[in-house]
C-alpha cells in the first residue's frame, strides 16, 4: 500500500499552484539571503540562528499542540527536521562560502530529481525510461557547472556545489518521510515537532561561539541578523509550512517542482546583486530543468 501511495499523482488544484508559485519567490530569494546574512556570521551561525529563529517561531504552536502529536511517529518527525532543516540548513550556508547564490539556485533546481531518486530507492517508486533519462540529463548539469564553471570566470570553488547536492538529496529524503509516513499529520504540526528536535539544541550551541560579540561589533553584525531573521521567518517558517502542506495535497515530485522556478529568481536577484550570469549557468540551468521535465513527464 505504501509503494503505491508513494506514486498517486494527484491533478494540482488553483491552490496548489499558488503555493508553488509563492514557494519559488521566497525561496529563490533565500540564497541572496543567506549570503548577506555570511558578511557578519560564519557558516555554522547562520545555520544556527536560521534554525534557532525558527523554532523560536514554531514553539507556541508546539505547545499548543503537544498533546494531539502522534508521538508514536517521534522517528518520522526528526528524520524530517534534520533532512528537510537542519542539515540543509548547514550544507548549503557553508556551500555560499565559496559559490555564488546564483549557482546555488541552479543546482538547487536538482530537488525533483533527487526526490524520484530516493523515491524509487527507498519508497517504492516505479522506475521508468524518461524518468532515468531526465536524472542522468539533471545530473549531467549539474556536473558541468561544478567542473567546467571555473573556466568560464565564475568564481569560487565551484566543488563546493556539491554541498548543494547533498542539500537536495537530503530535502528528497524529507518530502518522500512526509508523504509516505506523515501523509495524515498536519503540515503545521509536522513542522512545529521537526524544528523543535533541531532548532533549540542550535540556540543552545550559538552560545557557546561568540556571536553576540559578532551582532555588537561587527560593522554588519545587526545587518546580518536582520537578514537571517527575514531568512528563517520567510524562507524556513513560512515556506516549510507550505512545503509540508504542497507535498501532502499533491504529491513530493509535484511539490519539488518549486525547483523550476527557484534558480530564475536567484539568478535575477545574483546578478542584480552583481553577480556574473554567464553562458554556463544558462547551460547547466538548461540540463537541470530539461532533466526535471523529462523525470516528470508521463
Amino acid at each position: 500500500m505504501k509503494s503505491q501511495e508513494v506514486n498517486i499523482i494527484e491533478k494540482p488544484s488553483l491552490l496548489s499552484w499558488g503555493i508553488l508559485i509563492l514557494l519559488s519567490l521566497v525561496w529563490g530569494s533565500s540564497y541572496i539571503l543567506i549570503k548577506k546574512s555570511l558578511v557578519a556570521f560564519t557558516p555554522i551561525q547562520v545555520a544556527c540562528l536560521r534554525l534557532g529563529i525558527s523554532a523560536i517561531a514554531f514553539f507556541p504552536v508546539f505547545l499548543y499542540h503537544f498533546k494531539e502529536i502522534e508521538w508514536s511517529k517521534l522517528k518520522y518527525l526528526v528524520i524530517v527536521g534534520l533532512t528537510g532543516s537542519g542539515l540543509p540548513a548547514v550544507l548549503f550556508s557553508t556551500a555560499q562560502t565559496e559559490i555564488s547564490s546564483s549557482v546555488a539556485g541552479v543546482l538547487s533546481s536538482l530537488g525533483p530529481l533527487f526526490t524520484l531518486v530516493i523515491g524509487i530507492l527507498f519508497f517504492g517508486a516505479v522506475a521508468e525510461w524518461n524518468k532515468i533519462t531526465g536524472i542522468l540529463v539533471g545530473l549531467l548539469g549539474a556536473i558541468s557547472l561544478i567542473i567546467f564553471g571555473q573556466n568560464v570566470g565564475i568564481e569560487g570553488n565551484l566543488w563546493y556545489g556539491l554541498l548543494i547536492l547533498v542539500g537536495c538529496i537530503c530535502y528528497a529524503i524529507s518530502s518522500n518521510t512526509v508523504k509516505t509516513y506523515l501523509q495524515e499529520m498536519s503540515s503545521i504540526k509536522i513542522s512545529s515537532v521537526a524544528f523543535f528536535t533541531v532548532g533549540f539544541p542550535c540556540l543552545i550551541y550559538l552560545f557557546t561561539t561568540d556571536i553576540i560579540e559578532v551582532i555588537q561589533t561587527h560593522e554588519h553584525g545587526w545587518t546580518s541578523l536582520g537578514t537571517v531573521t527575514l531568512l528563517a521567518m520567510g524562507g524556513t517558517v513560512m515556506a516549510t509550512v507550505l512545503f509540508f502542506k504542497l507535498v501532502q495535497v499533491t504529491n513530493p515530485v509535484f511539490a519539488s517542482l518549486v525547483s523550476y522556478l527557484i534558480p530564475v529568481i536567484a539568478i535575477l536577484l545574483g546578478g542584480y546583486d552583481g553577480e556574473p550570469i554567464t553562458i554556463l549557468h544558462l547551460f547547466g540551468m538548461v540540463l537541470i530543468l530539461l532533466g526535471v521535465y523529462l523525470t516528470n513527464r508521463k
